[in-house]
Order: C-alpha cells, then sequence, then structure tokens
C-alpha cells in the first residue's frame, strides 16, 4: 500500500505583537527603576529585623567606613551645590570650573576642606582611588564646630526639611559611630535613621 504523503507548509508566525510587548515593558521598566547612587567606599551594612524604608527624596546619606572614615551626600545636585558653596565661603577654598564639575559628579563629599581642592582636580578614575584614604574630619575647629558637623548644617540649610540617614559598616568600631551620633546631638541633630540590611529567617 502507498504512503500518502502529507504535503509540507511553512508556519509563518508574526513577531510583531511580541516585539511591541517586549519594548512595552522594556520601556516600563527604565522609566519606573530608581538607579542607586555608587558610594565611594564599600560598606557592610548590619543585619536587622526593621522594615521600615529609607525615603528616596530630601535625604541627606552619612557613610561611615571599617575605619572610622565619614561621607555624606544627597542625590539632589541642586543641594550639593548649595553645600558646595557654602562650605567653600566658610573655610575660603576656591574652586574653578573644572572642580565644581568634579564635585557634583562624585557621589559624595568625602575630602577634607584642605585637601578638597587637591583631591578635585585628579582625574576621576584616581579620585576614586584617593577617596579610600581621605574622610570628613570630627575633629572640633578652634573649639567650634568640626567639618562634619559644618557639612550637616550646609545640607540642612541647603534643605530645611533634609533627613538624615546613617550607614555603618558592620565592622565600624561603636566608639567611631558613638562620637558621630554625639557630634549630631550637638547640633540637636536627634533624628536620623540607620540602614541596615534586613535579617532572614535563615539567620535568627
Amino acid at each position: 500500500m502507498a504512503k500518502v504523503k502529507i504535503q509540507k507548509k511553512d508556519i509563518w508566525i508574526d513577531m510583531t505583537p511580541m516585539s511591541d510587548v517586549m519594548t512595552l515593558l522594556l520601556c516600563f521598566f527604565m522609566l519606573t527603576s530608581t538607579f542607586l547612587t555608587p558610594e565611594p567606599i564599600k560598606v557592610n551594612a548590619p543585619n536587622s529585623v526593621s522594615e521600615v524604608k529609607i525615603p528616596e527624596n530630601d535625604v541627606l546619606n552619612i557613610l561611615v567606613s571599617p575605619e572610622g572614615r565619614i561621607f555624606l551626600g544627597t542625590e539632589n545636585k541642586n543641594y550639593m551645590k548649595a553645600m558646595m558653596e557654602t562650605m567653600t565661603d566658610k573655610f575660603n577654598v576656591s574652586l574653578n570650573a573644572n572642580q565644581q564639575k568634579h564635585f557634583l559628579e562624585d557621589a559624595m563629599a568625602g575630602a577634607p576642606m584642605s585637601k578638597l581642592a587637591a583631591y578635585l582636580s585628579l582625574e576621576p578614575e584616581k579620585m576614586a582611588e584617593a577617596i579610600q584614604s581621605l574622610g570628613i574630619p570630627t575633629d572640633s575647629i578652634d573649639g567650634g564646630k568640626s567639618e562634619f558637623q559644618e557639612w550637616v548644617k550646609a545640607a540642612r540649610e541647603a534643605n530645611p526639611d533634609i533627613r538624615l540617614a546613617i550607614k555603618c559598616d558592620s565592622k565600624t568600631p561603636y566608639k567611631t559611630v558613638k562620637a558621630m551620633m554625639s557630634e549630631l546631638q550637638d547640633m540637636n541633630e536627634n533624628r536620623y535613621q540607620l540602614i541596615t540590611n534586613l535579617k532572614t529567617a535563615s539567620e535568627e
């Protein structure tokens, strides 16, 4: 008995609707995603059971490295510019246009005022390396406020409603964190949030 040959037909699938869906999804994620600001140093925050979220806007982020170096900044570049102008005027530091550009492109302020101009004169690649050994001093200036306190004050002047969020490394010495918090209390900055990682059930 002869075999019945089934005629083969090419199957054509219209991929246009799938392409439209993928384009819409891509646009959705691009418009709704928030990009994290790169931090000058790597900090592993301690774990906590708190699920309170840090606000995304109007926040002054204070970063404390394991060695106790302090960095701070906010994602709003207008506030950062106002803070820069306040600090450079107070400490009589002159920055050219290129140095100011580097400051606003940097993730956080983290250089002593005496070294700020030299730090901002470096190439971006060298800035990322140099910042590792710097940090905002917490020593009082002539019995007055420290540079750290002056930066916080400048941030408060730039935005009176700004909130403070502190992120310390789990290996940061307690005395360093306590000293920093004492400086905030001396300024009547008694409300701030601590950034931690959420503790999982396996860690409890």
